[in-house]
């Protein structure tokens, strides 16, 4: 028997899946699997090292063809032999749960990530940085994880049968799912079952993490976003069960929404972003909420928020604000509620705990779009979109920058420019490269760190082009009649 598959079953029998006895049953599931291994060795005893190896098996032995869709088909089925079933996850979450939240969440974050359903490796390729700005220090990241599409899958995806099951990506269904062309893997994936509101919803982690513990809170049915009363109780339910967990909802609406608007569904982790660390600026008053604290954060993005120790009270002011914001309007900063009788207010929500206390942040969001701005009005302005130009979502209201990949080999391209070498730098940078150099002293050794900087003010604009009631005497007054209007 070759090094690799003893290995293997080694890491199944210690992950207290199969017991020791069950050693042969095992051993003959993963030659089923990937057909006679003798000949082939892992590289290392990382279990990463040993998966690729099997993979590879597979491959020679004819087991699958030697395309993207069916390694990761056939590594989740894989990994899927030393990862508990449904119920037995459940049944050790909340288990460990009466001993304490952290615990519950450790366990399963540390399962969902020795069974290669959270992709570590992938993830270590982002490139995260911290830059300065007037809002406190900004998390910048360029997205290398998630892969880019098989051509081989492309191309046979167009003779495939429509297949409308799972219906979407956050659908509870996908546990377990075997995977197809144009279609995650799924075999190894586990969902915490949980209650919130008196409606069955599940927890998971995201297989491409975007911080610490990235988690995401998914209703069983099959139910659009929609920002209501419910969502407050929702997250405050949540951070009480969790408290060492944040949770927000994406907005409701296309271009200030997320990019799943089809499936009610939340994110959160073990995060503290730059909004959350954010001051209140001023303090406000809401008649009739005596127990709440408000505030306008110093946030790029119009914020309130709410700080009290009774969720009711949070719950419904939180409504108050975002029932009123669908219906608001003021022309003179361009803030409409309805054109042509298309809703375009809606809220950001994010909860989380400081000590005792419940904090509901507020973010005020409006989707319009004008002839100057047809991307959206309160959206990255065309002359930031050569670094941002996708939707500002939940994790980049709170300050988390998720950038796209092509400008790993773009920012390299800028560096050479503003160094005077030779380089192929894309036109849509030229104005902004130039900008940098005319106003910074450029050598090798600081180039990237000022090119680094200069993202980070870069995105802090995007925030700002995002903010309804701009950080001015004319949109702080048109902030202030919006709260003196809130009864």
């Amino acid at each position: 028997m070759a090094k690799t598959v003893d290995q293997f079953v080694d890491a199944i029998i210690a992950s207290g899946t199969y017991q020791p006895l069950d050693r042969i049953y095992v051993t003959n599931k993963v030659l089923g699997f990937v057909g006679d291994a003798d000949a082939i060795d892992a590289k290392s005893d990382d279990l990463l090292d040993v998966l690729d190896a099997l993979l590879e098996t597979a491959v020679k032995n004819g087991k699958i063809e030697d395309s993207q869709t069916d390694k990761d088909i056939l590594e989740a089925q894989l990994t899927d032999l030393m990862t508990p079933t449904p119920a037995n996850v459940n049944t050790t979450f909340w288990n460990k749960y009466n001993n304490s939240p952290e615990e519950a969440t450790d366990y399963f974050y540390d399962l969902s990530r020795k069974n290669d359903y959270i992709k570590t490796r992938a993830i270590a390729k982002n490139i995260v940085f911290d830059a300065p700005t007037d809002f406190g220090d900004l998390e910048i990241t360029i997205n290398l994880s998630k892969p880019e599409k098989d051509p081989k899958a492309i191309a046979a995806a167009r003779n495939q049968k429509t297949n409308t099951y799972p219906l979407s990506q956050l659908a509870i269904e996908n546990e377990g799912y075997l995977g197809r062309l144009g279609y995650p893997a799924r075999s190894n994936h586990r969902v915490i079952r949980m209650t919130l509101g008196g409606e069955p919803w599940g927890f998971q982690y995201s297989p491409y993490a975007y911080f610490s513990e990235h988690a995401i809170f998914l209703l069983a049915a099959h139910r659009p976003m929609a920002i209501t009363q419910r969502t407050f109780t929702n997250l405050l339910e949540i951070v009480h069960t969790f408290p060492h967990y944040f949770v927000g909802s994406n907005a409701d609406l296309p271009i200030v929404g997320g990019s799943m608007l089809a499936q009610d569904h939340y994110q959160g982790g073990r995060h503290q972003f730059p909004m959350m660390k954010a001051p209140v600026a001023r303090k406000v008053t809401l008649p009739g909420f005596d127990d709440v604290d408000a505030g306008i954060v110093k946030w790029p993005m119009s914020t309130i928020r709410l700080t009290g120790d009774a969720p009711d009270s949070l719950i419904n002011a939180a409504n108050l604000i975002a029932e009123s914001w669908k219906q608001y309007s003021d022309e003179t900063v361009d803030v409409r509620a309805y054109t042509d009788g298309e809703r375009h207010h809606t809220v950001t929500p994010i909860a989380y705990r400081k000590g005792d206390k419940f904090v509901l942040d507020i973010v005020l969001r409006d989707n319009q779009t004008s002839k100057q701005y047809p991307d959206g009005i309160f959206h990255p302005h065309q002359d930031v979109q050569h670094i941002k130009k996708e939707n500002i979502g939940l994790i980049e209201v709170m300050g988390r920058a998720i950038l796209p990949a092509r400008l790993k080999t773009e920012m390299q391209d800028v560096k050479k420019y503003v160094l005077d070498q030779p380089n192929e730098m894309k036109d849509y940078h030229k104005a902004w490269a130039d900008d940098l150099k005319a106003n910074n002293d450029f050598t090798a050794d600081n180039a990237d760190q000022l090119i680094d900087q200069a993202i980070g003010k870069v995105f802090a604009r995007v925030l700002q082009d995002a903010g309804v009631f701009k950080q001015t005497a004319d949109g702080e007054a048109a902030f202030d009649r919006f709260i003196g209007q809130l009864k």
